[in-house]
């Protein structure tokens, strides 16, 4: 455990994790304190694209959504493992927006930014088309567009575990108790999970706690006002049994004018979302209620043939996003374009707190971070995230051509598990097979294909700490087993940690 460091980052989530590599990658120390888990809120709890945010356009956010465009082929470069293309299938309603808004709408969204991975925009046939097929019989007419998914807690943990590889400490079920200032920087109070307390000197502060934010700015003694404030935005999702053939996505215009995405989701389910309410109370109580749940019904039902029903819900979950408060009345109108703030408490102590921003942009974000906060330290470094690999992304020739010369290497391997590891985990699902010549080299089979050695890997190298972490963030394999088999995870997980 590191005593002093350049940068102590408060906040494991996609923006913390973030500017942990990014900084780690530079040559700076870095410590990142994470009160619970990695991902464990607002980045665990999205809609899981990295999108351009085609709906922006109509709020005017042009840069952000040219710098988020932008971004999907990066993202697409250095995580091909995690990340991967998607058709979107935008059905027209007339009585929502006109046929020539959304034509224009699609020729931006292509065109803002430089699109080399993914097809343009097109015209659908929908009584022709098989993306029709969901869709009511008075829908006639509708568009194509390309965006992508991602696994958005394991892209949080890919972060975190390549700013360790760069030499930075990981600290998880480590609460942030408050720091003072001081000519040579901050004296920071953490406290892990077993309630041992330690003192961590650091340069530079990098508030990154999210939904928190405004709390742990307050907990660094003598930082000053800020006139920063947030806009707390609960987004609810449901999980229902696949609602329609194909790996095409669905983005439906509401009555109320706000979109709603039907995706594909692990291999027989349709994720729904997501909603724009205003939350009040503990981010983390966030949960998604009886009344969003059957507004995304509703939303669907509209639209498709097959009305989904409340009852047929599998699982739900809610994040409360930490959006920059810029006045907008309208919670889905609020910028999702992120602020960064610079402040100092005296001289030699700076703080950098993040308000806002997107999970697409999450890497442009601790780029501008690290400029501003390299130029308060005296040393900046180079960039470089745009080209290095995140741990497993380093392929070339696409995941089928890996796919295969991993079968071929094990081929006692059932090729629906082997393609469930390297999507998870890339290039490293060699690693974790470890020399493994059979199936019972690998341990009991606790459900749904998650091995003890998987197991086991998710705790030494990914900081999974209880069944949580293993089946609902680093994997979803919890909607694959039964009560019995969770159940059984959470004994093992228990297990391993009293004999640790």
């Amino acid at each position: 455990m590191r005593e002093e460091c350049d940068l102590l980052v408060i906040g494991g989530g996609i923006n913390g994790c973030g500017i942990a590599r990014d900084a780690a990658g530079r040559g700076f120390s870095v410590v990142l304190a994470e009160r619970g888990d990695l991902g464990g809120a607002t980045s665990s709890a999205s809609s899981k694209l990295i999108h351009g945010g085609l709906r922006y356009l109509e709020q005017y956010e042009f840069r952000l959504v040219r710098e988020a465009l932008a971004e999907r082929e990066v993202l697409l470069r250095i995580a091909p493992h995690i990340i991967w293309p998607m058709r979107f299938v935008l059905p027209h309603r007339p009585e929502m927006r006109p046929r020539w808004m959304i034509r224009a709408g699609l020729f931006l969204y292509d065109h803002l930014a430089r699109r080399v991975s993914l097809p343009g925009a097109e015209s659908v046939p929908v009584a022709r088309h098989p993306f029709g097929a969901p869709l009511r019989p008075e829908i006639t007419a509708a568009f194509a567009y390309s965006d992508c998914w991602v696994e958005d807690a394991r892209l949080v943990v890919l972060n975190a575990r390549d700013a360790a590889r760069r030499g930075a400490e990981i600290a998880v079920r480590t609460a942030f108790l408050g720091a003072e200032p001081g000519p040579q920087g901050w004296a920071c109070r953490l406290r892990d999970g077993a309630g041992r307390e330690r003192v961590v000197r650091a340069r530079a502060l990098v508030n990154a706690a999210g939904p928190w934010a405004l709390q742990a700015r307050a907990a660094a003694c003598g930082a000053g006002s800020t006139a920063a404030s947030l806009r707390l935005v609960r987004g609810s999702h449901i999980v229902l049994p696949a609602l329609y053939e194909g790996e095409q996505a669905y983005i439906l215009q509401n009555d109320d004018r706000r979109v709603v995405f039907v995706i594909p989701y692990e291999g027989r389910f349709s994720l729904v979302g997501t909603t724009d309410v205003p939350h009040e109370g503990d981010p983390g109580s966030a949960v998604c209620t009886p009344e969003e749940a059957a507004y995304l019904c509703a939303a669907v039902a509209r639209q498709f043939r097959a009305a989904p029903r409340v009852e047929n819900i599998v699982w739900s979950y809610a994040g409360v996003r930490p959006l920059y408060d810029d006045g907008t009345a309208d919670p889905s109108a609020v910028t999702r374009d992120y602020v960064l703030k610079l402040e100092t408490a005296g001289p030699g102590a700076p703080v950098l707190s993040v308000f806002g921003g997107k999970i697409t942009t999450y890497r442009r974000l601790a780029e501008e971070a690290m400029e501003r906060l390299g130029a308060a330290l005296g040393r900046i470094g180079t960039p470089w995230t745009a080209t290095a690999p995140l741990p497993g992304g380093d392929f070339t020739g696409g995941l089928a051509a890996l796919e295969a010369e991993i079968a071929r290497r094990h081929p006692w391997l059932e090729r629906a598990l082997l393609r469930r590891l390297l999507r998870a985990y890339g290039t490293e699902t060699e690693a974790l097979l470890g020399g493994a010549r059979s199936a019972a080299d690998l341990g009991r089979d606790l459900g749904a294909g998650l091995t003890e050695r998987e197991l086991d890997w998710l705790r030494r190298e990914e900081w999974a700490c209880s069944a949580e972490d293993v089946l609902w963030r680093r994997s979803k394999l919890g909607l694959h087993m039964s009560a019995a088999e969770r159940a059984a995870v959470a004994a093992a997980m228990e297990g391993a940690a009293a004999t640790a």
